[in-house]
């Protein structure tokens, strides 16, 4: 996986979400071409603003219940979680310059 972003699972999930730093967390499965679009745009941004918000990566084919859990109908879903609440939920591919300007109360 990207050095920026960490791989989210049935393991540390709970975890990952219930930090007092947002978490961006990329709903994914490796056959969805406009998802792997998605990673060059959201390594940058894990990189650029680690301090303000974490990324992170849950291939929903190998976590089904968690995204069902969260109700993800369609990838990519981006889900921004605060305090391991929905914050804000994203549908679809972005390019970085719409992600920095969908996130950016996020991202100060």
């Amino acid at each position: 996986m990207a050095k920026n972003t960490v791989v989210a699972d049935g393991d540390n999930f709970s975890t990952i979400i219930a930090g007092d730093t947002p978490v961006l967390v990329d709903f994914w499965a490796e056959w969805c071409g406009p998802c792997r679009a998605m990673n060059g745009p959201l390594e940058e941004l894990a990189g650029e603003h680690a301090a303000a918000l974490g990324v992170a990566k849950l291939n929903v084919d190998e976590n089904q219940q968690i995204a069902m859990d969260h109700g993800v109908m369609s990838i990519p879903t981006l889900i921004v979680f605060k305090d391991g609440r929905e914050a804000k939920r994203l549908v679809g591919a972005r390019s970085k310059s719409q992600l920095l300007a969908e996130l950016g109360e996020y991202l100060r």
